[in-house]
């Protein structure tokens, strides 16, 4: 038998709804291997993707 789901569907569904309504138009949800749901904005995901911090001033 497997190892039980450390999130439901709905946690991240809730997450995601949650950013969206606080103004964030691209999220990015990541899981770890452990169960930790890290989400990200669109300032965090240029920064994590390359781009430089010149954009973020």
């Amino acid at each position: 038998m497997g190892v039980p789901a450390r999130f439901k569907q709905s946690d991240i569904k809730r997450a995601a709804a949650g950013m969206r309504a606080a103004g964030f138009e691209q999220i990015r949800v990541e899981i770890d291997p452990n169960g930790k749901i890290v989400i990200l904005t669109e300032q965090t995901i240029r920064r994590r993707d390359g781009e430089g911090w010149e954009d973020l001033e």
